[in-house]
């Protein structure tokens, strides 16, 4: 068996099927184990869901051993932590490094995969694992000029692993998603002026991050077994959040502000979007909520021009990925700090010091820094030639969109399956949970296929179909497609307009993938 990625799916991948007997070769593009958290580095990088849920729950010692220090993990810990599990586990054996998968092709006659790597590697697979990650291939933008810039210039998510010192510098950031939204802070603490160009403007929450206090530490893993069987009943799969009984407008306008404030004072995007029960399917409630963290902005934000331009309008709040933050809204206060509306006055080119807009050039410029985002959820795998023998390419397949079956396997691609792939919750629940649950049915559908003398596995076309218009249903039922975001390919030009996670809930996802494994894998061809 290959695994094509050694991040946190591809580990977890490898330590599960090992277990079960099989010979298992895991192939990472990067020189760690790591997955998104070896290649993000970027200042002030760090994980939205709270570090005791954001981890592994398959072995009790590990989560009972490992100490978090903050309430959010870093980058650093949150790659210690990863290192230390593939040490733990002796992972790292099955791991080869600096390797990137070029091409998986099965042929149906010796029903096998044949990988090819860039390091020449040739592999022979009965099946293959695509642990590729929903955030792993990082966008720049193709802005014209950009070969010209005599400066040094930067991604998010191919930061240099000696890190950035900008002090005394003028630096450009261009974007202000969850990975800007971390890094200007600190950017801004540093350099002697950072202007940032906002094209779109995000909900942004208060972390309120801090030590990990060590009673709720004890408290936490006291009850850590119960907390993770509690998760799988969730929406988000993670525990400790009570369920919301009432809608926005059942209430009054004071007491919604009260729930609102406690929220907000508490931290964190789940808490806050389950202060009440429809904010993501009635508009209506929704404003409200909306409203609440614009009015918070134009009260932190003393210039009420950069305070209309940061205060979200072309989305309702939850419906993109809720950013979490320390200090963004109050680093503009700062003399030091310039924002630049380019929806209005578009970037046109990058120049040899600086950029220009339809209407301005700005610079010079010692640093630009592209916080642009990835190609989300299907870029890493359109990356990888996958097709069956004299078939079309995957990348083909999904020319209008991805399609499969549960987010785990893609019909007429035999003994291929995807970790937390499109049409699953993966990025709308805690990403750990959903990994270790997609693991686990792919290992127990794999012993039953051993049990039972099967030898292939694929999805079948209806089946997908059906789940493909059950996936689009759910997200037509709520108020996500009315933004502009990765979890449509809205950053990406010319992908095609696709919602792509599942946001029927992760407790409702899990009951369906063990009534399919218990109605003998319906839905799945299974041949001997």
């Amino acid at each position: 068996m290959v695994v094509v990625g050694g991040g946190l799916g591809g580990l977890y991948a490898l330590h599960r099927l090992r277990g079960l007997g099989f010979n298992v070769r895991v192939f990472e593009a990067g020189s760690g184990v790591g997955g998104t958290w070896f290649w993000n580095r970027y200042p002030g990088a760090r994980c939205d869901v709270e570090s005791m849920e954001y981890s592994y729950s398959f072995s009790n010692d590990l989560q009972q051993d490992w100490k978090w220090p903050e309430r959010y993990g870093t980058q650093p810990e949150i790659l210690r932590y990863i290192n230390h599990v593939a040490d733990r586990f002796d992972l790292r054996r099955d791991i080869q490094l600096n390797t990137r998968v070029t091409s998986a092709v099965y042929s149906p006659e010796s029903r096998r995969w044949r990988l090819e790597t860039d390091q020449c590697d040739v592999i022979s697979a009965q099946f293959c694992v695509m642990a590729t990650g929903n955030l792993s291939t990082p966008r720049v933008p193709d802005f014209k000029g950009l070969e010209s810039f005599k400066g040094k210039w930067y991604h998010s998510g191919l930061w240099p692993h000696e890190g950035v010192d900008f002090s005394g510098q003028t630096v450009a950031v261009i974007g202000t998603g969850s990975s800007g939204v971390q890094m200007i802070p600190l950017i801004a603490a540093q350099a002697d002026h950072l202007t940032v160009f906002q094209r779109t403007a995000n909900f942004s929450l208060p972390a309120r991050n801090a030590p990990l206090d060590p009673e709720k530490e004890s408290r936490h893993k006291a009850e850590y077994e119960q907390r993770r069987r509690d998760a799988l009943d969730t929406p988000f799969g993670i525990a400790g959040h009570p369920a919301p009984t009432k809608s926005a407008l059942d209430v009054s306008e004071d007491e919604r502000q009260r729930s609102y404030e406690s929220k907000w004072n508490e931290g964190g995007s789940i808490s806050f979007l389950y202060t009440y029960t429809d904010l993501l399917v009635n508009k209506a409630s929704n404003d409200t909520a909306s409203e609440f963290v614009r009015n918070k902005i134009r009260s932190i934000v003393r210039n009420p021009a950069t305070a209309e331009l940061l205060a979200p309008k072309d989305h309702p709040i939850g419906t993109k990925r809720l950013c979490l933050d320390t200090n963004y809204y109050e680093t503009y206060n700062r003399n030091n700090v310039s924002l630049v509306d380019v929806k209005s006055d578009p970037i046109q080119e990058i120049t040899e010091t600086g950029l220009r807009t339809r209407d301005h050039e700005y610079g010079p410029f010692d640093a630009i820094v592209f916080a642009t985002g990835f190609d989300a959820m299907t870029g890493a795998l359109r990356e990888i030639d996958i097709r069956v023998q004299d078939g079309p390419a995957l990348a083909d397949e999904w020319a209008s969109g991805p399609r499969t079956y549960l987010g785990i396997m893609v019909s007429g691609f035999p003994n291929m399956f995807v970790i937390t792939g499109p049409g699953s919750p993966s990025v709308k629940t805690q990403m750990i949970l959903a990994i270790e649950q997609h693991t686990d049915w792919i290992a127990d559908c794999l012993q039953h296929m051993r049990g039972n003398g099967y030898q292939q596995v694929e999805a079948d076309p209806a089946a997908q179909d059906d789940w493909v218009q059950h996936v689009n249903q759910v997200a037509d039922s709520t108020l996500y497609p009315l933004a502009n975001s990765w979890y449509v390919g809205a950053n990406i030009p010319g992908k095609p307009r696709v919602f792509m996670p599942y946001v029927g809930g992760f407790a409702g996802y899990r009951q369906k993938c063990d009534a399919v494994a218990e109605n003998g894998y319906e839905g799945f061809r299974l041949t001997t």
